[in-house]
This record gives structure tokens, sequence and C-alpha cells, in this order.
């Protein structure tokens, strides 16, 4: 067992998505896998992200597929789209943080940290159970930003915080690494393993 312990990585896809936007470059995630492997055991790593029901293509979804077929646990949901009446803004109504929240209490037992990439504030008390049983948190977002997108009281709870502006040259995508070019690296088992229609729903 190595000195750091078993680590588990919590990613609330959307809200790592928009802190990664916000300071300005794209994450790569298989050089973030390998950052956190080289901190001790890596037992799991979950990409948590909803899907929006009836649309016939997702932007997503080819990121989604490509985590799946690269040592990530998805989960993902389904959700409705709407426009908010009082703003007239595009909203999508559905939340990733009672799955993700049930998951790192049924593996808090077999982990000796989990990092959480996420700034939303009602993680909080989250992060406060899992201390309570013994379970070392960091908590990955950004103070760089303004407004920051991380809620102070998670950052005071938090074990440790870790300022995504700083882990950027270690797991930021290369600017000419284009998203296309990832996928042609692949084993050739990535498209044999499942053929993928349009219409399909992920559950």
């Amino acid at each position: 067992m190595s000195s750091i312990g078993k680590i588990a990585l919590f990613i609330d896809g959307a809200n790592l998505y928009a802190t990664s936007k916000a300071l300005g470059f794209d994450i790569d995630y298989r050089r973030l896998l390998g950052e956190f492997q080289s901190r001790g055991t890596l037992l799991r790593a979950f990409y948590y992200t909803t899907v929006i029901e009836d649309q016939e293509f997702s932007s997503i979804r080819p990121l989604i597929d490509w985590l799946d077929y690269n040592g990530y646990t998805v989960v993902t949901k389904l959700t409705k789209e709407f426009v908010d009446a009082n703003t007239g803004r595009r909203k999508v109504k559905g939340s990733m943080d009672v799955d993700l929240a049930v998951s790192a209490m049924e593996l808090a037992q077999h982990v000796d940290q989990i990092v959480l990439f996420s700034g939303d504030g009602d993680f909080r008390s989250l992060v406060e159970s899992l201390q309570r049983r013994g379970v070392r948190v960091t908590v990955v977002s950004t103070l760089s930003t303004q407004p920051p997108m991380i809620a102070d009281d998670l950052r005071r709870q938090a074990d440790v915080f870790i300022d995504l502006a700083e882990l950027k040259q270690k797991v930021g995508r290369d600017p000419v690494d284009r998203p296309a070019s990832r996928e042609v690296r692949q084993p050739p088992q990535f498209l044999a393993r499942g053929t993928i229609k349009r219409d399909d729903r992920v559950e």
C-alpha cells in the first residue's frame, strides 16, 4: 500500500468543465488520471454528468464514451432542458449531487483520501461526513476567478484545497492536441467494444 494510501476521485463534470473554462484551458483527462495515480493507490475515478433527454446528439457524448473506455467510471442521468420564465435563459433540470454523495459515502470505508472536483457549497456536509469516517478530503476548484468558483464554506471544510489553476501544467490539454486526435490513438477495441447510435440513451 502506498504511503499516501488509497485514493478515489469524484468529479462533478459540469462544475469542473465550468471551472477549467473560466481559467481558460481544457482538461486532459488522461493526464489528470496519471497525476493522481502518482499520488497514491488510485482505486476509482468517478465522473458524474447529466445528459439532456430527447437531444439527438449531445456534445458531451464523445467525452463520456472516451472516459468510459479509459479508466473512469462514468455516471450519467437523463435530464430535461427548459427555459426559465423569469430570465429567459436555457436551464437544465437535474443534478448529480445526490448520486455523487451516496457513492462517496459507500466507498468511504475502502479509501484513505477522496478528491472532490467541485466548488459546489452543497457538498460541504458530505465532506464533513466523510471526515467523521476518517477519510481525508481534498477539494479541487479555484479562487483565481472573479467571483471564485468555490464556495467559501466548502473550501474551509476541506482538509486540503488545490486550486485548479496550479494544476494547469499537469492536467491541462495541449492547445494543439485536438479532441479527435486523442481517439485516434486509442486501441482498436475502443470502437469495437460497442457501437453507440445517436438515439441510444445513456442509463
